[in-house]
């Protein structure tokens, strides 16, 4: 059974920076496609940031929402096996709970990791 368990939210002040890391259990992240999503207070969930399997190919494709392009950075570790998103110059339309998932849905939502942008 897939578990996705996210960590490293927080409270930061705008144009700060927070590593948020996913720790998945029951299958190898690097062999999927794997995506970072965010709900913000009041909003849909939405798509943050994808990168491709290492499957079919050693170059890893990253992809990114507009709003966060050039801030983010989206990554896998694979001695860790997590789901790993940098962030940079955050503002306070990035508060939001973060969760990670596998882009073709399976396994259920994690509970997610706060991020919380103030001053």
């Amino acid at each position: 059974q897939v578990q996705y368990v996210e960590s490293g939210g927080g409270l930061v002040q705008p144009g700060g920076s927070l590593r948020l890391s996913c720790a998945v259990s029951g299958m190898i992240v690097s062999d999927y496609d794997m995506a970072w999503y965010r709900r913000a207070p009041g909003k849909q969930r939405e798509f943050v940031a994808s990168i491709t399997s290492r499957s079919f190919s050693t170059y890893r494709i990253a992809n990114y929402a507009d709003s966060i392009k050039g801030r983010f950075t989206i990554s896998t570790d694979n001695v860790k096996n997590t789901l790993d998103l940098r962030m940079n110059s955050l503002n306070v339309e990035d508060t939001a709970v973060y969760y990670c998932r596998r882009i073709d849905g399976y396994g259920s939502w994690g509970q997610g990791t706060q991020v919380t942008v103030s001053s």
